[in-house]
């Protein structure tokens, strides 16, 4: 299957890194990892992750924190597996 091209972002391709930034349309390499849950339905245990480069740090972790929803910041490194 090859990737497509949908205004000028490639989905289903490779990522270009290991740690890919989340922000919709950034391919940058990401350095951030945010862990977050929605607590209207995570249970204290379940924990999404979003990547972060070091441009979309703030913007998404503002986006989470204006739902008020619990999060976390480490370094990349810093996660299992």
């Amino acid at each position: 299957m090859s990737a497509a091209v949908l205004g000028g972002v490639t989905l289903g391709g490779a990522p270009s890194h290991r740690f890919e930034c989340s922000r919709a349309g950034c391919r940058d390499e990401a350095g951030w990892a945010i862990l977050w849950r929605n607590p209207k339905i995570h249970d204290e245990h379940r924990r999404k992750t979003w990547l972060a480069c070091e441009a979309h740090l703030e913007t998404l972790r503002e986006f989470l924190a204006a739902r008020d929803f619990p999060l976390e910041t480490r370094a990349v490194g810093e996660l299992d597996g």
